[in-house]
């Protein structure tokens, strides 16, 4: 007879799962989890700057930096993306006070600073290609679009998950689940924004004074 058979013969509720669970400590996983994935993203990142110190020099007898880059325009660009760091900071800060409303103010000028540096972003893309300087031109080209744009594909993701976590605090308010996104989000702009420097200084001023 099988243990089962044996406890409904005895008159007792056979329980073949815990009905009391363990508590999980979500928050922690969750960050240790995006913790992985922004060392993946590393990765990426170290990988694009390797292809870029191999291959930035081979211009093919085409343009190169300080024929094609307009150092005021990139430096508009840093400034919108540090600003929109600063802003992100000041809604951390309000989010510990469970300031909602100035919270979500916060949020909104900080993507309409990301928004201003995809803007900018665009219209370099847009000049470069206009001149000639496609990414098909040289291998300097190719590396270039590539890490430049994948970074800028990265802001584009962070500003649709900035809107996505602005509707999600209006609708719920500052509650556990919203301040750990918002938390993550936060390490995510950071990040963007300290790859972003390595760009400027390793593509932008070091490729001035080839």
């Amino acid at each position: 007879m099988s243990s089962a058979t044996m406890t409904e013969a005895s008159g007792e509720v056979p329980v073949f799962y815990e009905v009391d669970e363990h508590p999980h400590p979500e928050g922690h996983s969750t960050s240790l989890g995006f913790w992985i994935y922004l060392m993946s993203d590393c990765l990426i990142f170290a990988a694009l700057f390797a292809i870029y110190g191999v291959l930035g020099g081979s211009y093919a007898a085409g343009p190169g930096p300080r024929e094609l880059f307009d150092l005021n325009l990139v430096a508009l660009n840093t400034a919108m993306l540090l600003f929109s760091s600063i802003t992100y900071g000041f809604a951390m800060l309000t989010m510990e006070k469970d300031r909602v409303a100035v919270t979500l103010v916060w949020l909104a000028v900080t993507g309409l600073f990301g928004l201003a540096f995809l803007g900018i972003e665009l219209y370099e893309f847009h000049h470069l290609i206009s001149e000639g300087a496609t990414p098909q031109r040289s291998a300097f080209l190719s590396a270039f679009f590539t890490l430049v744009g994948t970074h800028g594909l990265h802001v584009t993701f962070g500003l649709i998950w900035l809107t996505t976590l602005m509707v999600q605090v209006a609708q719920r308010g500052l509650v556990t689940a919203n301040k750990r996104r918002l938390m993550c989000l936060s390490m995510f702009w950071h990040f963007l924004d300290v790859i972003w420097i390595g760009v400027f200084t390793f593509v932008y001023l070091m490729g001035m004074l080839r």
